[in-house]
């Protein structure tokens, strides 16, 4: 069972990480207007290789709690990626008759983001080895 303590530092993560999230979806959205929710796509990227370099650097030190691990993957980071955000939103794509956006959306977030976790990942741990 968690303890407060990582509830607290869950949920404090999972605030800024919302926050965050709505920030850069509307500066990214703002500067890239497109059909394909590009917002939502560059969060994911964005999260995904930094979940990627944190994974690793928790992996490679020993300098962290669970709860700043926790704040920072689980808060944080789960709050900034947007896997509801982006399933819904090919479903509207699809909806609209926009099979090839909805296509490529589903694509760029799967495919994308696990080549760029793994990105992170490895680029960390090269560094910290």
């Amino acid at each position: 069972m968690m303890s407060w303590q990582t509830f607290l530092a869950i949920g404090s993560g999972g605030f800024i990480g919302a926050v965050l999230r709505a920030y850069l979806n509307g500066v990214i959205s703002h500067k890239v207007p497109h059909e394909l929710p590009f917002g939502t796509l560059g969060v994911n990227l964005i999260g995904s290789f930094i979940m990627g370099i944190l994974v690793a650097y928790f992996m490679y030190t020993t300098l962290f709690s669970l709860h700043v691990k926790s704040f920072l993957s689980t808060g944080i980071l789960g709050a900034l990626t947007t896997y509801s955000t982006f399933a819904i939103e090919s479903v509207l794509l699809l909806q609209g008759g926009h099979l090839m956006l909805a296509g490529v959306n589903m694509a760029l977030n799967v495919v994308g983001t696990v080549l760029v976790a793994g990105a992170g990942f490895m680029m960390a741990s090269s560094l910290l080895k």
